[in-house]
Parts: structure tokens; sequence; C-alpha cells
């Protein structure tokens, strides 16, 4: 993948994924990982999007004016990086997010964020069927526990571990932070 024409894009690290109603989430390292990844990132000069879940749902943590909505802590926007917010899945629907990039000739763009399973993969599946290089940091990103529809929990571990299959399968190439901090 053409590194030198790389964009990162962090999707939705957002302060509502850590509390209830959301469920048990599994990477303890995900802020640590993706912040390092984002500080290096922009030591190289190299473009930054972020990415904002503004939800129209009533009662969504994620909605603007709810606490939630805001970023993580180191997350925010740096003059010069650009915001894209979005009011479903996938970053590119609804947003000029596919613009962005066009101006910027990205050739890749590196994503990671919260969750996996959903904003992620949904932006990464988007971003691959309009013929962008993704690659995705699989360690940077985090999901939660779902019900399995049958009473039971799948835990975010398996959610997580299916999806990046999944996405590294058919989507995307895949890798940690380490690995790509070293191509840095």
């Amino acid at each position: 993948m053409d590194m030198d024409a790389a964009v990162l894009l962090l999707v939705d690290y957002q302060q509502a994924f850590d509390d209830a109603p959301w469920p048990r989430r599994w990477n303890k390292d995900v802020d640590r990982k993706a912040l390092a990844l984002l500080e290096a990132w922009r030591e190289t000069g190299r473009p930054v999007i972020h990415v904002r879940h503004d939800s129209v749902e009533p009662g969504s943590t994620l909605r603007p004016g709810e606490p939630g909505h805001a970023m993580r802590p180191g997350f925010e926007p740096q003059p010069g990086e650009a915001l894209v917010t979005k009011s479903v899945n996938a970053s590119f629907i609804g947003t000029d997010l596919d613009l962005r990039l066009r101006r910027l000739e990205a050739k890749t763009i590196v994503t990671c964020g919260i969750s996996t399973d959903m904003c992620v993969s949904t932006t990464v599946r988007t971003g691959a069927n309009m013929g962008w290089n993704m690659l995705l940091v699989e360690d940077a990103c985090d999901c939660f526990d779902l019900p399995d529809g049958r009473g039971g929990t799948i835990p975010a571990e398996t959610v997580h571990r299916v999806h990046v299959a999944t996405l590294g399968f058919e989507f995307c190439k895949v890798t940690t932070t380490s690995a790509l901090l070293q191509t840095l």
C-alpha cells in the first residue's frame, strides 16, 4: 500500500462508549494504541481525518449536546485536521469524506476506531467498495459484548476477531499498531 499517500481516519473515538447503556468493551489498550498511532502520524505530517457520530436518535449518548458526544481525551482534532460528522454507521454515507480524500490525493485509508463491528466495519466495507485501499489497524479498535439473540452473549473479543477476519478476507489489509509504527 502507498503509505506516502495515506490518510489516517479515526472513527468515533467518543466518550459515550465508556458508560451505560453500552455493554462491556474488551480492548483496555485502545486509547493508548490509537493515540500512539495518532502522535506518530502527526509527526510525519500526513493528513488526519476525525469522524464523529452525531446521532439523531432521541436519548442517544452520541447525540450532540450529550456529554458522551465529545471526543475522547487526546482525540480532539488539531488545527489543519478535518472533522467529518455522520449520523449513520458508514463514514462515507451522507458526508463529504470521499471528496476530502480525493482532494488530498489519497491512495490508502488507514482506519481504526470504535466499534470494530459497526462503524469501523461499515466504513471499511464502504470505502473498499468505493475503490479505496483500506488498511485496518485492528488493535487500535474496540467493540462490545453483543446479545446472541438466543439469550446468551457473544464476547467482544469474539465479535472483534470475526469482524477483523471478514474484513481482512475481502475488504482490506489488516495490521497492528506496532507494525504500522515501524513503517512510518
